[in-house]
Order: C-alpha cells, then sequence, then structure tokens
C-alpha cells in the first residue's frame, strides 16, 4: 500500500517556474543566480502559506546544484535530489520557536567552521527568526554580516517589524505578497484536474477566497473537503464545511434586500440558521455581490468572466436595468457598517438580522420588483 501524501507536500513546487505568484521576487532571485551575483543573507518575509520556506528551499537548491549555481537546478543530481527528499546534510533547517535560547545560537555558530559535506555552501534556514530573543540576535550579527565564503543564510519570518533593524539591514528582504484568489483557484483547479478529482467551479472559487491567500490553507481545506465528499469537490460540501453560502444563495438574499422584503430576509436567514452558517460570511458574501452588480454596471465586459447560468443573469439584469449605482453604493456601505458592529451584538445572528432589516431604512430612488 503506497503512502499517502498530503496535496500540500505532493505539490510543493520544486523549481521556481512552478512557484505561483511573486513575480517580482523570483525575477529578482533568477537573475541574480544567473549572473553570478549571490548574497550571503537572504530574509523572506509574509503571511503564513504563500511560499517563504518554498522559495527558500529553492534558493538552496539553486546554490548547490551539482551542475552549478543556476536559476534553473537539474533536479537529477544527488544534491538536488537530497534537497527535494528533505535529507540534504548541508542545509540546515531551525525552528527559530523552539531555538531561542542564545546558547542554542552559538552552538549553531561555533559548527560553521566546518567545510560542506555534500553541497557547495553549507546554508542555513532559519524559519520564524522573529521569535529569537535580543541576546540571540546579538550574537548572530558578527556572523550574519560576515560568514565564512561557505556559509549562507536564509531567513523566514511572518513577523519582520520584530526583527532588529540591523539585522534586517545585513540581508537582502524580500516581502511575500498573499496570493490573489484567481492565482489559488487557477492552481487547485489544475491540481485536481491533474489528480483526475471532480469538483464545482463555484466551490473552488469559494476555497480560493476562504484561503485568505494561502495556497497551503487553500489545499488543506481542499483536501477536507475531499474527504467530506468521498472524492470529489462538490459546492454543498464546501459552503456546509465553511458555513458559508454560494453566490446563487447570497444572490436570493441580496434581491430580498433590494426588494425591501422583511418576511423573506428573516425566512432566508432561519434556514441558513438551521444549516449552521457563518453569519460574518453571509454578510461578506452579500457584500461581494453588491461589488459584483456595480461592477457589471460600470463593466459590461465582465459578463463574460463570471460563468453565471441563465437564472443569475436574469436576476442580475433585471437588478442592473432596475437599482441605480448610488441606491447601491448605499446598500454597501450600510452593510459594511454592520459589519463593524456585528461583535458588539448579543450573538451574531441577531447582528446580522438587525443589520439587514436596516436597509429597510435606506432612503433609495428605486425598489426591486423582482
Amino acid at each position: 500500500m503506497m503512502k499517502y501524501q498530503v496535496l500540500a507536500r505532493k505539490w510543493r513546487p520544486q523549481s521556481f517556474e512552478q512557484v505561483i505568484g511573486h513575480k517580482y521576487i523570483l525575477t529578482a532571485l533568477s537573475n541574480a543566480l544567473s549572473i553570478g551575483q549571490i548574497h550571503h543573507a537572504w530574509l523572506f518575509s509574509g503571511p503564513r502559506g504563500i511560499g517563504k520556506t518554498t522559495i527558500s528551499r529553492l534558493l538552496a537548491k539553486s546554490l548547490n546544484c551539482k551542475l552549478g549555481i543556476t536559476s534553473i537546478p537539474c533536479r537529477i543530481c544527488s544534491n538536488c535530489k537530497n534537497i527535494e527528499k528533505g535529507v540534504f546534510l548541508d542545509l540546515l533547517e531551525i525552528d527559530a520557536a523552539s531555538k531561542t535560547k542564545v546558547e542554542d545560537i552559538r552552538e549553531i555558530l561555533d559548527n560553521i567552521k566546518y567545510s560542506p559535506v555534500q553541497g557547495r555552501f553549507i546554508i542555513y534556514l532559519i524559519d520564524e527568526i522573529h521569535m529569537l530573543s535580543k541576546h540571540s540576535f546579538n550574537s548572530l550579527l558578527k556572523t550574519l554580516e560576515e560568514p565564512p565564503k561557505h556559509i549562507k543564510f536564509i531567513l523566514a519570518t511572518t513577523h519582520p517589524e520584530k526583527i532588529p533593524k540591523t539585522v534586517i539591514s545585513r540581508c537582502l528582504q524580500f516581502n511575500l505578497k498573499e496570493l490573489e484568489p484567481i492565482e489559488i483557484y487557477t492552481k487547485i483547479k489544475q491540481i485536481l484536474d491533474d489528480e483526475k478529482i471532480t469538483y464545482d467551479i463555484e466551490g473552488l472559487k469559494i476555497i480560493s477566497r476562504a484561503a485568505s491567500g494561502s495556497l497551503r490553507d487553500a489545499l488543506n481545506l481542499t483536501e477536507q473537503v475531499i474527504s467530506m465528499g468521498q472524492g470529489n469537490v462538490s459546492i454543498n460540501n464546501v459552503t456546509n464545511m465553511l458555513g458559508t453560502i454560494d453566490r446563487k444563495q447570497s444572490l436570493i438574499l441580496t434581491i430580498a434586500i433590494l426588494k425591501k422584503d422583511a418576511n423573506e430576509i428573516i425566512s432566508l436567514l432561519n434556514t441558513l440558521n438551521i444549516k449552521g452558517s457563518n453569519w460574518k460570511e453571509i454578510l461578506i458574501e452579500i457584500l461581494r455581490t453588491l461589488h459584483q452588480i456595480t461592477m457589471l454596471q460600470k463593466i459590461p465586459s465582465l459578463w463574460d468572466d463570471n460563468n453565471y447560468d441563465d437564472t443569475e443573469k436574469k436576476w442580475l439584469s433585471i437588478i442592473i436595468d432596475t437599482i441605480n449605482h448610488e441606491d447601491i453604493q448605499l446598500y454597501y456601505k450600510t452593510l459594511i457598517s454592520g459589519i463593524t458592529e456585528l461583535d458588539m451584538a448579543p450573538n451574531y445572528k441577531i447582528g446580522i438580522e438587525m443589520i439587514l432589516l436596516r436597509t429597510l431604512n435606506i432612503k433609495t430612488n428605486t425598489i426591486l420588483i423582482l
């Protein structure tokens, strides 16, 4: 029986070309490697799950490939293979969260005089570097500024503001941004196609948004849905797992708001309550729908980019023809201000009911009749 490998590990990029997003950073690294402009220390910062450790390992591979320093390591030499397997002796991955004491750093620094065993460089990959103590940073400073020629430091952190400026100034710093939902969607779609796993497109889009810019989180969510759906990713399982609503449900609730129909609003919310929906996510999805309506009003060419079904097209067309742009903005502004009050409500259900019912008092020029 083959050992199961989770999607996030199975599909971890093994070359710069496979990494999604971070185009500027990857270009800068590739160009520097190609011309032999090799620094002694790099610092990758940014939110969790966006590729800091992955890019660090790819950089280590590029520096130690037996064919030479390159932005396109061969992946067939023993060094490349061992780095991919996580058994390369000259790549030392250190979790700073568990090595905070100054004695731990001094032990590392005492060993830098030794030559590489397998590769061209010994590479210290220190993750969550901001967790080091002040004394540990002080011990690291001198070596970080002028390490031996066979030593390279690659540092990663989710909190660069907690790192002393004296340390940052000794590194090439690259700040990785959250991935766009479309980038995450495209990647997980490609992975599921390769894995021959069936999926609903709208379900993947919801996962891509829920991942908050993290591909790793998106793949973990996808894996959970696959387990729930016994091998497929359905829109129902996605919304049930995340406690959110799909695009059509959000549109139906938005229509009830634009019709100023209090009974229908409460009825729809009660149905969602029975399903155990996440109330804050419901409000966010309504805001997304209002944003979509505004974008379609202003940029009609976007109709072709969203794969609306015939019913959605019909409803949206009526809304666009009936409700003017200024009124949509009023609804949006009211719901946005409501989000800030949600945590002060007795509970989220009461809070959402009061926020949505407040929209009935908005003085608009038009009311939807559908």
